[in-house]
Parts: C-alpha cells; structure tokens; sequence
C-alpha cells in the first residue's frame, strides 16, 4: 500500500469557491434499470449537470479531480511506450485531458505528458461537465475529442479499439462495475492496459462517523447521507474477474482541510459528488444535527489550528489485457532455487556473523 497525504487549506471565501450493438462476445447488463441499483444514474446526472452550470464555481473545486488525475498521468507514463488512442471513461470536466497539457513531476524538462498520447476520446454522461471547459487553451495542445454518452453502464464502441482506457474519479458510481470493467478489457486492444482511480475504503471517514454520532442522539437512528464505496481488497478480484492480467492496486490518502463541515458539504456538492444512493432520505439534513455533527467533528478529528481534516482514499488500479505476447509467470516449482532454504541459509550465516 502507498499511501501520501497531501494537505490543502482552501479559506471559506474562496469555496463558492451512440447506439449499441446488436450482438456482443461479452455479457453486460441488459437494457433498462439494473437488477440491483444500489445508485441513482438519474440523479447523478442530475447534480453534475446542476453544478457545472456554475462554470466558476465548478472549477474552483476541482482541486480533487485534478490531483488524482495528475497522479493518474503519471502512472500512465511510467509504461514506456506510445498511446495513438486513449479512452477517457467518465470523464468529469476532462481533468485527464489537461493534466496531460502538464509536464511531468519527475522530468519537468521533458515536455508535456501528452507527448506519450496522440488522440484522447473523453466520454461522460454529463454534457454541461464534460464541455465546461472546452474553450480553454489546453485544447488546442490535446487532440481531444468529447463524446455524450447516454449510460455510463454500458460502453457504445467496438472491440479492440482503444490503446489504452483510462477512468479518473468515475467508477465509484458505476452499479455494475464487473460488467463495466469486462466491457474495458473488451474494447482494449491485446497488451494494453486499462488505468483507473476510484474513491473507496475509508473516504471522508470523519464525515462519516460525525453524522451517525449526530443522527444517533438527535434522532435515535442513523440515515444514508454517504454513499457506500468499494475496499481495496475487493479490486484486484474484480479486475481477475473482468479478464486482466498483471494487476497493480495502490492507496493513495489526499487529506484536505476544510474551516468547517458545511464549508465541506458544500465542496462536494458543487463537485456533484453529493449522495445518490438509490435508498437516500431525500428530504435535507436537519439543521441540530448538522451542528451536532460539527461538534462531535471537532472533538474527535479537529486539527489544533482549528480545522477540520476530510480523507479522499483514493484505489488506483491498473490490469493489461491479456496477449500471447505477453510476459507469463513461470511455472509453479521451476524455480533455480527454494526461496525457504535462502532465508534460512541466511539467517544462519547472520546469527553465525554475531558471534
């Protein structure tokens, strides 16, 4: 597990601050409402289009997207090797998109990350998101092409066709995720990798705990207001189970401080990142437990400067979809020796070494 933390005080002034197929040679979810929807596509669709209506609001929270999507890139680079198409699945504002405008953190002298990418399909629900900030300049150092996509649930394009899909931020509202990432590898071209990061675990714990405190002495009970969220240790299984090979999953914690809870609310809602969980009390929190929820916040998580921390738990997982070309591991006991007898055979000689 990696894990860096990476704090950010934003001061309260500033947070207003394509048909389908017939036939397919995968199985997904057939057509209409999933038999299990735990989240509300509805209203998802919904909030980011409602925030993204605020242009400048939007962009002033987008510091989250935007870092995990930085870290995202950067991942994308470590493979030594050119991307003529990539696929940017759910795609926000087109966060991928910029980042790769941006040098790389490790060789500032380099040249953009986009050097690595030749053409660059971002695909979102939301039409207001993903074309917010189509006339800004990094349009024109991307060749980027924006497309509308009428579900996130079931992808609209052809079998290996892509060298490389990329999801930053997105996954984490998908319902049916074993279908989507089968769909991935799909659409992949053989020996290509499918590089993604999704919020999970233990995101906004703090929040979390705070709440149900609060809801459990005001109102004897405790209410959805958090949306449920994949563990790590569920996606590596995931991944084997879409097809892919190699697997790679890693931890990222980006600890943001915040002056206050409704300040914190109020980012996420302007991120369209509020509830959408299908089975959500619809009407508002009520005002005593929010400030019972501010109290208890406090107390048991408060910075000493008198802020209040919020955890993002970012999963990045990466899988390559299988090839013959690809490297394999050896076969079980062909190995030249017994790691056991190495680990022995050294801790004699260390013990030996002591006396």
């Amino acid at each position: 597990m990696n894990t860096f933390s990476v704090r950010a005080f934003i001061p309260p002034l500033s947070r207003r601050c394509i048909p389908l197929r017939a036939t397919r040679q995968y199985a997904v979810q057939a057509s209409g409402a999933p038999t299990l929807e735990i989240f509300s596509h509805q209203q998802k669709w919904m909030q980011k289009e409602r925030a993204a209506t605020d242009t400048e609001a939007s962009r002033r929270v987008d510091y989250l997207r935007d870092e995990a999507a930085s870290r995202l890139c950067e991942r994308l680079m470590d493979i030594n090797r050119h991307f003529p198409h990539v696929l940017d699945l759910g795609a926000n504002a087109c966060n991928i998109a910029r980042m790769l405008t941006l040098p790389s953190e490790d060789s500032p002298s380099a040249g953009p990350r986009s050097k690595s990418v030749s053409k660059i399909t971002s695909a979102d629900s939301s039409e207001t998101l993903l074309y917010r900030d189509s006339d800004l300049p990094f349009n024109m150092e991307v060749d980027i092409h924006r497309e509308v996509l009428s579900t996130s649930e079931n992808l609209p394009y052809e079998a290996n066709t892509f060298d490389a899909v990329l999801s930053s931020l997105s996954l984490h509202w998908i319902n049916d995720l074993p279908s989507v990432l089968t769909q991935v590898n799909n659409i992949l071209k053989p020996d290509c990798p499918f590089i993604g990061v999704m919020m999970g675990g233990d995101s906004l714990f703090e929040l979390r705990t705070s709440l149900q405190l609060a809801e459990l002495d005001r109102r004897g009970g405790v209410s959805t207001h958090t949306s449920p969220l994949a563990d790590v240790r569920d996606v590596g299984g995931l991944l084997q189970r879409a097809g892919f090979n190699l697997l790679t999953v890693d931890v990222d914690d980006i600890v943001v401080d915040f002056p206050d809870t409704f300040s914190m609310m109020k980012d996420l809602q302007t991120m369209g990142e509020s509830n959408a969980v299908v089975a959500r009390e619809k009407a508002a929190i009520q005002r005593d437990v929010l400030l019972a929820a501010e109290g208890i916040y406090r107390e048991l998580h408060g910075n000493e400067d008198g802020t209040l921390p919020a955890t993002f738990r970012l999963i990045y997982m990466i899988g390559w979809k299988p090839s013959p070309s690809q490297a394999k591991p050896l076969e079980r006991g062909s190995g030249l020796f017994s790691i056991k007898d190495f680990l022995e055979n050294k801790k004699k000689s260390d013990d030996e070494g002591k006396k």
